[in-house]
């Protein structure tokens, strides 16, 4: 028995079939220096009796060496060891004589927790329980199944696995180098995802200044950036990126952006006022003018018709109460507020609508059309007409609308003008057809009739004899026409 020990320790000690080497101290190595304690003892787990049989497999390998335990595990399947046993026994002779029960005592079967017994233990009684050793630890699995989390990655490869929406880690790309290859990389995709990612990965790895010098010269991924920053609201990052980028303009409107932030009127009407002297273009310029201008004159008249409306000493106030503060409105609501409530006052007051014409230059187009819904919202249909009229140096007075008359109609129907109103309007209306068509819409007969008798239109005029009420005064004048 003692020789037969020692030949089986010679034989340990000078098989050429190594899987693995146990040098290394790391965890998972530390585990196979176990799994070979583990087979080093599955002597004891043979019967005497077999002492004197070697067991073989295909490969010529002994069966329970550890390069045999790892491809029976690799093939996966007890079936497919049995098929190819059954194969064997028809291909080789020799092979006939040998025991079918040598893969019981396999690594494999150890693996699984199954020992002569055929009792089943959890790999952790098996590791506690120090006077059984028919088990060994899990190997190592095979370097292929741990690709994805690989560290290995060309950064071409990391882009199209972006690209595809795996996991990726970008922390590897250590030096400079490589980070603006991998930048070059998500630029050259297309894809804007990626070349956020990539840009938020090298946002926070280096510092500012070197990120400013190499995206000057990367106008892509520069304009990626920048559009990040500002939907993320980073702006000071982003104003010091436009500051090295000498964007002075720019620089100038994202601060003043800010006032969209500030919710105190007062507080934004001081930033504003401080927003003047930033270096803008001439237009920008003008416009920031006109906002803090336009801010300060609503303070001072919500102010008023705030004390107006709580003490109740307007008329128009109680029949019309204000529905919103005027407060941070645009122009053209301001104006029509000036003109609902303010229509009337002169023109030194800061709330008249003459007044704000002139300080904010509005063309004669936007404040009639302005002033007309306004006045005509009241019902105030002398003001419109006294809006649309004017006088020549002679003295005499015309009618005159820069929005066109037919916008006239339209507006004045849209807030219920009588029809007495709008028929003098649509006469006005240069182009027949479209007379004729807003006076059948808006049944402003006599403007029909009128129409159909400056075109001596005697069939068209006695068809629309028949569209109009018996007895009534229009159906008189059309025959009085055709009479004619």
């Amino acid at each position: 028995m003692s020789r037969v020990r020692a030949d089986e320790e010679e034989y340990w000690h000078s098989s050429k079939f190594r899987a693995f080497t146990f040098d290394d101290e790391d965890d998972e190595l530390s585990q196979l220096k176990e799994s070979k304690r583990a087979v080093n003892s599955l002597r004891d787990i043979v019967d005497d009796d077999d002492d004197d049989l070697e067991r073989v497999s295909w490969s010529g390998e002994p069966v329970g060496s550890i390069s045999w335990s790892i491809k029976e595990t690799a093939s996966g399947s007890t079936s497919s060891l049995d098929g190819r046993d059954s194969s064997l026994q028809k291909g080789s002779s020799s092979y006939a004589a040998l025991p079918k029960q040598a893969s019981s005592y396999s690594l494999s079967s150890l693996f699984k927790g199954r020992n002569k017994l055929s009792s089943f233990q959890s790999l952790s009684d098996a590791l506690t329980d120090t006077g059984v050793k028919n088990y060994a630890p899990e190997l190592r699995r095979p370097k292929a199944e741990y690709k994805d989390y690989s560290s290995d990655w060309s950064p071409k490869d990391t882009v199209r696995r972006m690209q595809r929406g795996k996991v990726c880690s970008l922390e590897r790309f250590r030096s400079l180098q490589d980070k603006l290859v991998l930048l070059d990389e998500a630029v050259a995709g297309h894809d804007g995802n990626v070349i956020t990612a990539v840009l938020i990965f090298l946002k926070r790895t280096l510092r500012r200044e070197i990120l400013f010098r190499e995206l000057e010269v990367r106008q892509v991924a520069l304009c990626h950036l920048i559009h990040f920053l500002r939907e993320t609201g980073e702006q000071k990052f982003l104003l010091d990126l436009l500051r090295f980028l000498d964007r002075t303009e720019e620089v100038a409107l994202s601060q003043y952006r800010e006032h969209l932030n500030i919710q105190d009127v007062e507080k934004r009407r001081e930033f504003l006022k401080g927003c003047i002297g930033l270096p803008f273009s001439a237009e920008d310029a003008s416009h920031i003018q006109d906002h803090y201008t336009l801010l300060e004159r609503q303070i001072i008249i919500e102010a008023n018709d705030r004390h107006l409306e709580m003490a109740g000493q307007s008329e128009l106030f109680r029949k019309y109460p204000r529905k919103a503060s005027i407060l941070n409105m645009p122009l053209v609501t301001t104006l029509f507020y000036s003109c609902f409530y303010h229509y009337t006052e002169a023109e030194g007051m800061f709330s008249s609508p003459t007044n704000l014409k002139k300080t904010f230059k509005i063309p004669d187009k936007q404040f009639v059309l302005t002033a007309l819904a306004a006045r005509a919202k009241l019902r105030a249909w002398g003001d419109v007409d006294a809006l649309l009229t004017t006088k020549n140096w002679l003295g005499y007075t015309k009618k005159k609308a820069p929005i066109g008359f037919h916008r006239v109609v339209e507006i004045l129907q849209r807030n219920s003008a009588p029809v007495q109103v709008l028929q003098e309007y649509v006469r006005l209306v240069d182009d027949v057809e479209t007379r004729l068509n807003l006076a059948t819409k808006y049944k402003c007969h006599d403007v029909v009739i009128e129409t159909y008798r400056d075109l001596k239109d005697r069939i068209q005029l006695t068809a629309y004899k028949g569209k109009v009420e018996r007895g009534s005064a229009e159906e008189e004048k059309i025959n009085s026409i055709l009479s004619n």
